[in-house]
């Protein structure tokens, strides 16, 4: 690892808006980057799972909100400790951010495995609740299942790429999630399809499969997080230059560090909570219109996430700068590179949707072959487009905000908009105008 891609602030000068511009833009291409391996994940799993028919997108859409839910709380917690790292790297405390580190290892498998549990426990009776038909539900089921005992993975993946990035190190969490992308592109196709024949220069070629559907897709992507979080563990504890773990650290758990965790991350939570509990409610919602709305919804979801990749990627680039900032003493700087991330949030999401609007028919087409959950879902995708410019500033704005170490009040915004306005507004318009209400 070269050490010219880790971020120091502590040391820094006085800057210029242009090199501050390339400051941004040199941490946000590789979140940018890993953001659209994660969105290639869902994509992969949508087009390989929809080839299977609409009930197979349907039974993942159905509890794609809930998984949304508990993959927001391990992301809360990840930020709730890596938050801190930028801070103490940022004013050149790096032993001070070690022992954040290992505090939250621990703080991650204990989180992790509680979590894996809940899941767990839930799965049998979640899509029944959400109001799934009676045919979708069983693999709904199996899907939710297979996604919660993957948590622990998870937890600790997001958190070690979490640490590397508010330390300066963008590059590394990028690579691996484009590895984990790769990953789930092999383990989907063993797992979700059977054995099959391929012709090949009129050489028969048999690919093996284990045939096992929508179950096989929550397979392939808990095997690929699994062996990614291991490869994003050992960078951050061996291989990074500033936090490394090397003897004579303490993995006490200290209540300081704790409670400034806790702070940050529940508001976090809460945020969202609220967000995909709205997601869960939305769902219930779209339920009663039928199979083809559901899967409908669900692909739209997926297909719009990737105008979100500019949003998160310069989300976590605000996170790091804003953090590091402010731990160097420099709050002029964390206020301008806040300012910076949401105008270029703003240009770049604007951009993404009109693109999303010309080209949402396109899209779906390589979500799926139904060609009733095509045109449904290509005409909410086209309304969808217009929110892109003011979720760009909801959505870099809380990372700013974040590496300040405030996430209440992103968390009360949520709250009101979601449920004072979409939960309320889709209540009212859905049975009356469909899916597009």
């Amino acid at each position: 690892m070269r050490e010219k891609t880790v971020m120091r602030l502590d040391s820094a000068s006085e800057m210029t808006l242009t090199q501050q511009i390339r400051w941004v833009a040199r941490l946000t291409v590789p979140a940018i980057l890993a953001e659209i391996t994660s969105i290639a994940m869902q994509y992969i799993d949508a087009a390989m799972v929809g080839s299977l028919g609409e009930r197979a997108s349907a039974a993942i859409g159905l509890v794609s909100s809930s998984t949304w839910l508990l993959g927001g709380l391990s992301i809360s917690l990840a930020t709730g400790f890596s938050v801190q790292v930028a801070h103490l790297t940022g004013a050149g405390r790096d032993a001070e951010a070690r022992n954040v580190l290992r505090q939250a290892l621990l703080a991650a498998l204990a989180c992790g495995f509680l979590l894996a549990l809940a899941g767990a426990g839930l799965s049998g009776s979640l899509p029944r609740a959400l109001g799934g038909a009676a045919d979708v539900c069983p693999d709904a089921s199996r899907y939710f299942l297979i996604y919660a005992l993957a948590l622990p993975a998870s937890q600790l993946r997001q958190l070690s790429g979490g640490m590397l990035q508010c330390s300066g190190d963008m590059r590394t969490p990028s690579l691996l999630n484009a590895a984990m992308c790769g990953l789930d592109v092999v383990f989907n196709g063993l797992l979700i399809f059977p054995s099959r024949s391929l012709d090949l220069w009129g050489a028969a070629l048999t690919i093996p499969g284990a045939g096992l559907g929508v179950a096989g897709a929550a397979l392939g992507t808990a095997l690929a997080e699994y062996v990614t979080a291991g490869l994003m563990v050992w960078a951050v504890c061996v291989r990074s230059p500033r936090l490394r773990l090397t003897g004579g650290g303490s993995w006490r758990l200290q209540a300081p560090c704790l409670r400034t965790a806790l702070r940050v991350a529940l508001p976090m939570a809460l945020e969202h909570s609220v967000l995909c509990s709205a997601q869960v409610a939305s769902t219930a919602i779209v339920a009663p219109l039928g199979t083809v709305a559901v899967a409908a919804n669900a692909l739209a979801v997926t297909a719009e996430s990737l105008c979100y990749a500019p949003g998160y990627g310069l989300s976590s680039a605000a996170t790091a700068l804003v953090g590091q900032s402010l731990g160097a003493g420099r709050k002029d700087l964390a206020r301008r590179f806040a300012g910076i991330a949401v105008w270029m949030g703003v240009a770049i999401m604007s951009a993404m949707g009109v693109l999303m609007f010309f080209l949402a028919p396109w899209m779906f087409s390589l979500l799926t072959p139904a060609a009733a959950v095509r045109e449904l879902g290509a005409s909410v995708l086209r309304i969808e487009a217009f929110a892109e410019p003011l979720f760009a500033v909801s959505i870099v704005a809380a990372g700013a905000m974040r590496g300040a170490g405030d996430t209440l009040v992103p968390s009360v915004l949520n709250l009101v908009s979601m449920w004072g306005v979409r939960i309320t507004a889709a209540a009212l318009l859905a049975p009356r105008f469909g899916l597009a209400g």
